[in-house]
Order: C-alpha cells, then structure tokens, then sequence
C-alpha cells in the first residue's frame, strides 16, 4: 500500500489498523473544546506524527491515521475526510477550511481489474504556509507547493506549484502570488 502497488484492503492487518482509528476519531469527535486534555491525547495517538499547536475540529475521519504527518500550526475546520491509505505529509501555518477531503486512495479504471478487488494509493504532500478553502478535494499522487491558495470546492488533481492562487474544477492556475 506504502509502496505505491496494489494492495488488499481487507487484509487483516489493515482491518485491524481502520478498527483503531475508527475507534479513536469516535471518541476524538464526541470530546468538546471544553475537553482539551483529553482532544489532545487522542489526537496524539492518531497520526504518523504531530507538530505543536494542531487544531482539528471535530468531526474528523482518516482511514489510518499513522499515515498522516502534521507540522506546527496545522488547522482543520469541521469535517474534513482524509483517506491515508498512503502517506499525507502536511506542512506548518497550513490550514484547512471545513469539509476538506484528501484522498490517497484511488481503484483501478478499467472495471475488469477494479472488480479483482486490489486497491491503490499515492502519497500527498502539501507544504508550509498553505490555505485549502471548504470543500475542496485533494486527489492522490498531488503536490501543493509552499504558500499556495487553493479556491473552495476546487479538485485538485495535478501539482500546483508554490506561491499561486489556483481554483476550479479540475483546479488550475489563476495568479502569481
């Protein structure tokens, strides 16, 4: 799965991995701001890794969690979906509007291989400094460089580079920042 081939997502391992973190975003999503100590520990257990100062807003779903790398000063507003199913590496001052969904996972196009059952995924990277408005979708494989703006409800599907605004669907290029 990590390695970018195809992989079965009933493995029992994997099973076991979703159980966890299925268990831990329940109990993450019924916790209060008035619950912090107890947000913040399960929110450590979670991800792969965790910078200071991250705020995710409840309600939140991963796959995993251990595939997701959070720097310092990461923000998700409400329901946001991340699908970790590869790694999704997420740099500092970054922040999330609400219903944000990051797929990794994707399933083969042709319906003769996709009803074999193997799954695929590729990894994400966004970097430092970025804003991803509300309802966008990040698909697998993409890059969003430093200091990007991606428009709400944009899908993104190929690289976006550092320093631009970009929107739309499919989300392209709009400026120069």
């Amino acid at each position: 799965m990590l390695a970018n081939e195809p992989y079965i997502a009933v493995d029992p391992q994997l099973v076991a991995e979703r159980v966890r973190a299925r268990r831990l975003t329940r109990l993450y999503n019924l916790t209060t701001r008035e619950d912090s100590e107890q947000r913040t520990a399960l929110l450590k257990e979670l991800p792969g890794s965790m910078g200071s100062n991250v705020w995710i807003e409840p309600p939140f779903f991963c796959d995993y969690g251990s595939n997701i790398y959070l720097g310092d000063n990461v923000y998700f507003n409400f329901n946001c979906v991340l699908l970790d199913c590869n790694t999704i590496h997420i740099g500092d001052n970054t922040q999330f509007g609400p219903a944000v969904q990051i797929y990794t996972a994707y399933h083969p196009l042709e319906a003769a291989e996709r009803i074999k059952g193997p799954e695929l995924a590729a990894p994400i990277k966004i970097g430092r400094n970025v804003w991803v408005g509300g309802g966008a979708i990040i698909c697998q494989g993409v890059t969003i460089g430093d200091s990007t703006t991606s428009g709400a409800g944009s899908m993104v599907t190929k690289d976006i580079p550092a320093n631009v605004f970009a929107a739309g669907n499919p989300c392209r290029l709009i400026r120069q920042l």
